[in-house]
């Protein structure tokens, strides 16, 4: 689907901001702000005084990686190439002891001015003052001697970047609006603000900062959506790549919209509440299941086709929507809800950790159809530290995908009024799933089969490598499950210090998950 087309009002505010930017220095575009040119590519950068964060690219397009001693700025060293047939440069950033690039020195906490002065003022959301260096993100203490494996509260976790514990620290590393500038950095309050902020500065370093609930079909909006076309246009919020976007306190969050990270790499999805979205015209197929079923369009975020993606802290919830207030029709609930979160269409390094998920049918879709077999050797995603609340399947359901899930809590009954419970885990067509240490607390589930299952054709199924696992307090039994354990791959990250024991995971991921736990400047 096509973006909207930008209002006059916005245009000119994207070329105020171009415009300010063009004022900068060109060489800064090079590698992040307050780092220091060390070598031009296939050059040796000495790095004399322990390690630090050595930047790798041009023109925004950079990777980073901590380093020391003699560094080759070469592809080989920092593992991937930003910018394609285009002589680089290194920088050298701050010591570190993990590759965070780090920002300017944080003036005094008044909104920073524009870098040069427009002839009129552009009516996009005030830039937030550049906050310190977030700390290295470090597993939070449980309950338990044992660590959690979240990165703890920081100063102000905006400029946090994906840990090292699931699948979006590989390709480089996911590290989203985390180098932005002081311009680059927007508050926002209602979605006219919203879409203005995502617009500026395209796929530029951005921190978006959410403060309160954002209605996307509120009066600044257009109001209600009228049909489904128009809740596709007016409810989609389509981030770009290099983008962070972050709730500020414990009660931020998106109503009547669904974000859509289609085509881009490095974007980060933290600490809000969505609400995921209600359909305003579900469309009834007869031929879905033994005797139709009512479908409906949108996610509480897509991932679509993109790389380098963390999705944490949040909450999706259907309330105060929930299925069992839905009206019934042809003899089923009338379904307005699709997918809480998606990914899909060859999209890989997907970290989705410490969220809550509650009160939703079909939760997580990793692979959109069997039919899509490009997607095999992708989908590389990690589901960690999440809380399953009442949801009644796929959490996740994979397909081809290289899924790893540790040190998740699911807690459910098949006898749920409005969700009851089907299954959690759905090993499906070519899936192969490493499954380490999650706890099922299921009232009515008696064996594995109950909750992990393939939900599609016995022909097509696929692989799942399970361990230390438990249901309703006891081990789980995989014999029970009879699927294959050739899963092909092994882990390519260190979880040795934040994997918990499965008797650890539910006082851990209770206290842990979800938003409000994290500390964001506002």
């Amino acid at each position: 689907m096509k973006k909207l087309t930008t209002p006059r009002h916005l245009r000119l505010a994207a070329l105020a901001a171009l415009a300010c930017s063009a004022a900068m220095p060109a060489a800064a575009k090079d590698w992040p702000s307050g780092y220091s040119k060390c070598a031009d590519e296939g050059e040796t950068c000495t790095i004399k005084d322990g390690k630090h964060v050595v930047s790798f690219g041009i023109k925004d397009k950079f990777v980073t990686k901590t380093l020391s001693g003699s560094v080759a700025c070469t592809k080989a060293t920092f593992g991937s190439d930003p910018y394609p047939d285009k002589a680089k440069k290194c920088a050298v950033g701050p010591a570190s002891a993990a590759p965070t690039p780090a920002p300017t020195p944080a003036p005094k906490p008044t909104p920073a001015p524009a870098p040069t002065p427009t002839p009129k003022p552009a009516p996009t959301p005030a830039p937030a003052p550049t906050p310190k260096p977030a700390p290295t993100p470090a597993p939070t203490p449980a309950p338990t001697p044992a660590p959690t494996p979240a990165p703890a509260p920081s100063g102000d976790a905006s400029r946090d970047v994906a840990p090292k514990t699931g699948w979006a620290s590989q390709n480089g590393g996911t590290i989203g609006g985390s180098a932005a500038a002081s311009g680059q950095i927007y508050k926002v309050s209602n979605a006219t603000q919203l879409l203005a902020a995502i617009k500026a500065g395209a796929d530029n370093a951005k921190i978006i900062k959410v403060t309160g609930n954002i209605d996307m079909a509120a009066s600044d909006n257009g109001g209600a959506f009228t049909s489904t076309s128009d809740q596709a246009k007016r409810g989609r919020i389509e981030l770009d790549s290099n983008t962070t976007l972050v709730g500020v306190g414990s009660n931020a969050g998106l109503v009547n919209g669904f974000i859509y990270i289609k085509g881009v790499s490095n974007v980060i999805v933290r600490n809000l509440t969505i609400v995921n979205p209600c359909d305003v015209s579900p469309i009834w197929d007869p031929n879905d299941g033994d005797s139709g079923n009512w479908n409906s369009e949108y996610d509480g975020i897509t991932v679509d086709s993109s790389k380098n993606v963390w999705i944490d802290h949040n909450k999706f919830t259907d309330a105060p929507v929930t299925d069992d207030l839905l009206a019934v029709a042809n003899g089923k609930r009338k379904q307005c809800h699709d997918g809480a979160l998606d990914v899909k269409n060859g999209s890989d390094f997907v970290t989705v950790s410490n969220n809550v998920f509650e009160l939703h049918d079909k939760n997580n879709l990793i692979g959109s159809s069997d039919s899509k077999t490009t997607d095999d050797g992708h989908l590389k995603v990690t589901f960690h530290g999440n809380y399953f609340s009442r949801i009644q399947e796929r959490a996740p359901r994979v397909r081809f995908g290289q899924v790893h899930l540790y040190n998740n809590y699911h807690e459910a009954s098949k006898s749920d009024s409005a969700y009851a419970y089907g299954y959690s885990v759905g090993v499906a067509y070519k899936a192969k799933v490493i499954s380490q240490n999650n706890v099922f607390d299921v009232a009515g589930a008696n064996s594995c089969q109950d909750v992990i299952k393939n939900p599609g054709s016995s022909s097509k199924t696929g692989a799942i490598a399970e361990s230390g696992s438990l249901l309703n307090g006891a081990a789980l039994n995989m014999g029970q499950c009879s699927f294959s354990t050739a899963v092909g791959w092994t882990v390519p990250y260190d979880i040795s210090g934040a994997l918990l024991p499965a008797s650890a995971v539910k006082a851990s991921v209770k206290a842990n998950a979800g938003p409000g736990k994290l500390t964001i400047a506002p």
